[in-house]
């Protein structure tokens, strides 16, 4: 995707996102995490990976922060301090980077891939952590795969540092034509059990994940591929999935019950499975689901909604909103727009929704002060202001770090909508 470069003082305007919906695009102040915060889920899914950031104190912060680590829990991902020394070129980084990589290995024997994670300061003084991965794969060969991918806020948005771990994980993955579904994204474990039962139930012949939940364990990629993202973020990835010959399908997301159900549909079908036997499969959930989203639909549907660009997850979940739930449209911002990853729900928007790509948050923070909607969903950095001013926020952090996909998830994610609207109530009662 190639974005047009855009005065912040003139913002563009394009009527061809989607039929019917409006375009702005905006080029300014962007308040978002970094791609470093990604760990926090990455590190999870792969209990045999650690992330080191080299990058400076504030990193370790961010990342510590969102992750809620205690202070003498041991996770599997942790920062190379860059200090004054490396910084103002007085010290050598890459002869300290080597010590502390060895006393890790040493000290965590189970470690199969490590992954470098680049910050800003660490690409402010040009450290060039390529190299420092292909000279610590020599040092270390057969005891420990070492990769390196940006998650700087200079490169990178909050969801994207997913993206570029993965993409590091491209040329390791085995080669094999056989058929099978691929499903990209990570996912809770509960969760990815679930949609894998019920894809065997189905007929798919062989279902896989990306990343796995052990980093040794890469799935095959060849020509027999069908490619199912699970997240919304993973741009770079699905096109080096396509160019290593795997199929893309094309899906709403599995958000809520109708984009749940579409997206298993639609894996279905790619393999030649009739409509009946997926119908007879997914129909209950469909219903249990439905049952569970009506008391929170009660709450949601008319209220008004302003969603800001953070987690790349605005538009699937805009469409679950505004579909399921009833609410009403009144902008919806996205950190880049992926016409391609994002065309099965675009085409679900409704006529007339305002899509507005990048950020100028001033601008921005305008609109929603003139709107006065009934919620903002937005990043932690804008939420306690829009708070103090009466307006109700979520944030969209917790919608990445909550199991949210698929029916049985459905009454659970639209109460996390749900949630603030109510304490609102209870606070303007009180």
């Amino acid at each position: 995707m190639v974005v047009s470069p855009v005065s912040a003082d003139a913002p563009s305007r394009s009527s061809d996102p989607g039929e019917g919906l409006e375009l702005t695009r905006e080029n300014g102040q962007r308040e978002v995490f970094c791609g470093l915060t990604s760990i926090v889920w990455l590190h999870r899914r792969m209990p045999d990976a650690f992330f080191l950031v080299v990058g400076s104190r504030t990193c370790a912060h961010l990342v510590q922060s969102a992750a809620g680590v205690m202070i003498f829990a041991e996770p599997r991902f942790g920062t190379a301090i860059l200090g004054e020394r490396d910084l103002a070129g007085l010290a050598d980084a890459n002869d300290e980077l080597d010590r502390l990589v060895g006393e890790l290995l040493e000290r965590r024997p189970e470690i199969r891939t490590l992954f470098l994670v680049g910050s800003c300061p660490s690409e402010v003084i040009k450290l060039d952590l390529a190299k420092a991965a292909e000279r610590l794969n020599r040092q270390h060969s057969g005891r420990v795969i070492v990769l390196n991918y940006s998650g700087s806020g200079i490169e990178t948005t909050f969801t994207q540092g997913e993206d570029e771990a993965l993409k590091a994980l491209m040329p390791l993955l085995p080669v094999d034509d056989a058929e099978q579904l691929l499903i990209v994204g990570t996912l809770a474990d509960a969760v990815e059990d679930r949609f894998m039962a019920l894809f065997e139930r189905m007929g798919l012949p062989r279902v896989r994940s990306l990343p796995p939940r052990r980093s040794s364990e890469l799935p095959p990629v060849g020509r027999g591929t069908r490619v199912l993202l699970a997240q919304p973020f993973l741009s770079g990835t699905a096109r080096a999935l396509v160019h290593r010959g795997a199929t893309l399908l094309e899906a709403p997301y599995p958000f809520g019950v109708e984009g749940s159900r579409d997206w298993m549909a639609a894996a279905a079908a790619a393999f030649g499975i009739g409509p009946a036997t997926v119908a007879e499969v997914l129909d209950p959930l469909v219903e249990r689901g439905r049952r569970a989203l009506a008391p929170h639909r009660e709450r949601l549907a008319g209220k008004r909604l302003f969603l800001m660009p953070d987690s790349q997850m605005e538009i699937p979940l805009a469409r679950f909103l505004s579909r399921e739930c009833g609410m009403e449209l009144v902008e919806v911002g996205v950190p880049y727009l992926d016409r391609q990853l994002m065309a099965a729900d675009l085409a679900l928007l409704p006529a007339g929704t305002r899509l507005c790509e990048g950020q100028d948050v001033e601008r921005q923070l305008e609109r929603v002060r003139a709107e006065r909607p009934d919620l903002v969903v937005c990043g932690l950095g804008l939420a306690n202001p829009l708070e103090a001013e009466g307006i109700a926020t979520k944030w969209s952090i917790e919608l990445v770090f909550s199991p949210i996909h698929g029916c049985d998830q459905a009454g659970d994610l639209a109460e996390l909508f749900a949630r603030p609207l109510r304490r609102r109530t209870l606070l303007n009662f009180a």
